[in-house]
């Protein structure tokens, strides 16, 4: 047996990361459906205070706090899928010790 294969953890891992930077970047395709509803609905309720010439502050906590919150979910699907990919490999490693030390020569 070679090297275990991680080829598939390793793209959702590429595929997780670039959702990170995308969403520290304020792109909206990586969010799920209620963390983009949050975003929109305040947008929304900013503009509607903006009409109104009135303050801001709250929409745009609701706003931050909708992008912190995807930004922690993508952190810690992405610490998951590296957890299990050094499981794997390490895994991979002890059945490679296991084979070699109990040979008879």
């Amino acid at each position: 047996m070679g090297k275990p294969d991680t080829r598939k953890l390793d793209r959702e891992i590429k595929a997780t990361e670039r959702k990170l930077e995308a969403v520290r970047e304020r792109e909206l395709w990586p969010l799920t459906g209620p963390e983009r509803r949050a975003i929109l609905r305040g947008a929304v309720g900013g503009s509607y205070r903006i009409a109104r010439h009135r303050s801001t502050g709250r929409a745009e906590s609701r706003i931050d706090t909708a992008w912190q919150s995807a930004e922690t979910r993508l952190l810690a699907e992405l610490t998951a899928l590296r957890i299990e990919r050094a499981r794997i490999v390490r895994e991979a490693a002890a059945d490679k010790a296991a084979r070699k030390s109990s040979r008879w020569f």
